[in-house]
């Protein structure tokens, strides 16, 4: 169910209404009487941004020094609704400048009235598109001394933009050179043993591109995803090609993706925007292939020293290759003195995280660099309390890698004037939460 806003408030942080706009009759005019009374002067802002008062919800978010307040009187989307807010505060950032906070709102009363008026009907969201709704909103904001100068360029044929599937796209655009840049870039959470064995393991991953192309193209994308392998081996009736599959979980799109193609045909059909934009996320939870394998291992030896030996293994291909690997091994608080042998790379102990940090600026793959250390730690006259092993984490970046096993297959550009374009596909994954136990 959409957001179905009856009403939005703008406060400062004295709770004053510096502008509201009341879209629906089923509530009344003094309901920021109550948000003042129940949330802000209990002083329960912090805790959490959605409040039942009533029969009524209110869904507030701040920015800067504005409190943005939305009422519902019925169940509602909240993830639409904060959605809206953000997207709304872009667009008038967008109108005034950059800034958005008390001043400018008090600035820019009638932009902002004609701009509510635009952007939500009778409490369903509209078009919160600034490069369209700057076509027939004309009217520039009182701006700020310190915001940059607006770059925007004019947009023609306003009605097809308007009105039109593509209004994320404008017309009559030219380039000398036609070429698409495609960036699988993944995340690899990871929780693992001290004995090498996986305990929890998920990939997160996003599909960015940067498009220079001339005219209305039309791009279809094919991944070695497993439902769309299937799929196009029903469509042209001959048996899918053997070769690594991926489920792809939790799939999000662009506005740009034609949805019905894709439920119909689990292709990736679209008409790209101008320039960079995130084409779809995704995450994979099965198979999924790991860049490394760290197996610590941690003596106590008595109560004033301990010994280290970590070893890191790269799976990935020998010619590939991992950069700013950084490998943090907490050790206790009262370290007093550290040795290192290491086979690659360097390493110290730094005090203000209580780690020994291990780098290695480039680290090839199928090799097995070991760190040994001699830590020393000091003595005190207190009963000595057990020291609980956070985990040994890891960063890094391994270019040409997917931990999904994610490829294209194909990038295709269609055009009616057939010109010919350079596509470019890149593979990156990176450490989100790779954590060790020890």
């Amino acid at each position: 169910m959409p957001v179905a806003a009856s009403a939005i408030y703008f406060l400062n942080l004295r709770g004053d209404v510096l502008i509201n706009r009341l879209y629906r009759d089923d509530v009344g005019g003094n309901m920021v009487d109550a948000f003042r009374v129940h949330i802000m002067q209990t002083k329960e802002l912090g805790t959490c941004p959605v409040r039942q008062i009533g029969g009524c919800s209110f869904f507030y978010m701040r920015i800067s020094n504005v409190y943005i307040v939305i009422v519902v009187s019925s169940n509602a989307n909240v993830a639409c609704a904060f959605k809206f807010v953000v997207e709304a505060v872009a667009l008038f950032k967008s109108y005034f400048g950059g800034a958005f906070d008390e001043d400018a709102i008090r600035n820019n009363f009638v932009l902002i009235y004609e701009l509510l008026d635009e952007i939500m009907d009778f409490g369903y969201p509209q078009n919160l598109s600034p490069e369209i709704l700057k076509l027939y909103i004309t009217q520039e904001g009182v701006r700020s001394p310190f915001s940059s100068k607006p770059t925007d360029k004019p947009v023609p044929n306003a009605t097809l933009q308007v009105t039109g599937a593509v209004g994320w796209r404008r017309e009559g655009l030219v380039y000398k050179k036609n070429e698409v840049f495609l960036d699988i870039v993944e995340s690899v959470n990871l929780l693992m043993s001290s004995k090498g064995s996986v305990l929890r393991c998920d990939v997160t991953g996003k599909i960015l591109m940067k498009c220079f192309l001339s005219g209305m193209p039309d791009l279809k994308l094919g991944l070695n995803d497993k439902i769309g392998l299937e799929k196009e081996s029903q469509i042209k009736s001959r048996p899918t090609k053997s070769g690594k599959t991926i489920e792809l979980d939790d799939v999000t799109f662009h506005q740009c993706v034609n949805l019905t193609r894709f439920n119909s045909e689990k292709t990736v059909s679209f008409v790209p925007p101008d320039g960079e934009f995130e084409l779809m996320k995704y995450r994979i939870t099965e198979g999924v292939n790991l860049p490394f394998r760290v197996l610590p291992t941690i003596k106590e030896l008595g109560r004033t020293r301990m010994e280290v030996n970590v070893k890191v293994k790269s799976v990935f291909g020998a010619k590939m290759f991992a950069l700013g690997v950084v490998i943090k091994i907490p050790v206790p608080k009262q370290t007093a003195k550290t040795s290192f042998q290491v086979t690659s790379g360097r390493a110290k102990y730094n005090a203000s995280i209580d780690c020994l940090v291990w780098k290695i600026r480039k680290f090839p793959g199928q090799t097995e660099p070991t760190m040994s250390a001699e830590v020393e730690l000091i003595s005190t006259m207190a009963e000595k309390k057990s020291w609980t092993r956070p985990p040994i984490q890891m960063e890094f970046q391994v270019p040409m890698f997917t931990a999904s096993g994610l490829r294209v297959r194909f990038l295709k550009v269609w055009e009616k004037s057939g010109y010919n374009t350079v596509e470019w596909v890149r593979y990156i994954t990176k450490a989100g939460s790779y954590e060790i136990r020890c």
